[in-house]
């Protein structure tokens, strides 16, 4: 029998359209969520645009408070302590497990995945695509679908934080960075843990302090 495709609902269209509006940037950190404009603009009543709000709340993507109602989720230079501090602990937890369990064909993946972000380095959002991809292969060679699934919900805070303040820092950043997921590479290609998870720290503690400062040194 053939596998019956179930259409996305109207509050998944709605939650996808409105997820990916807040990661690029497009409706701000802070700027007010009017439900019946975005319904109407939509095409939809109110009330998938309300569970979709539930959602994007639930990931933190949006904030609701008595008497002012949604809003887009703010960023300051703490979100960049949260967000980094959640991926490491993702990355260690997946990074530990994967070196002891990948096969020589999930390495050469791995690799070849690292191969397609050397070729993409000029453009950030391909790259960064790339990014997502190569951590969550590792959290799949882990065996760990639920890690994975909680490094790309932080992976897309990441992306948001990234377009919204710190695109300039990091067009700078990210060449160092690619240089950092392939020593993680080597070090998954010891099976060593130990040695993954200092690998892994060194890459996120270098980069928070990078972005850290060049968010604190915004006006405003």
């Amino acid at each position: 029998m053939e596998q019956i495709q179930v259409p996305p609902s109207k509050t998944d269209l709605c939650y996808s359209s409105l997820h990916a509006a807040i990661l690029r940037g497009d409706l701000k950190p802070g700027s007010r969520i009017v439900i019946d404009e975005l319904a109407r603009q939509m095409g939809v009543s109110s009330i998938p645009i309300r569970e979709a709000l539930q959602r994007l709340q639930a990931e933190g993507l949006v904030d609701t408070a008595p008497h002012v109602g949604a809003r887009v989720a703010e960023m300051d230079s703490h979100s960049i302590y949260e967000i980094f501090e959640l991926k490491e602990a993702m990355e260690i937890i997946s990074g530990r497990a994967a070196c002891q369990r990948m096969s020589e064909d999930e390495l050469q993946k791995a690799e070849s995945i690292l191969r397609a972000m050397d070729r993409t380095v000029d453009d950030l959002d391909l790259w960064s695509a790339e990014n997502v991809r190569f951590h969550e292969f590792i959290c799949e060679c882990a065996g760990m679908p639920l890690v994975r699934d909680l490094m790309r919900q932080i992976l897309g805070h990441w992306g948001r934080l990234r377009r919204v303040y710190l695109e300039e820092v990091f067009a700078q950043r990210h060449l160092e960075a690619q240089q950092e997921h392939w020593a993680l590479f080597k070090a998954l290609r010891t099976g060593d843990p130990d040695y993954v998870e200092r690998v892994t720290c060194d890459h996120n503690r270098s980069a928070i302090v990078a972005y850290t400062r060049a968010l604190e040194r915004r006006p405003g």
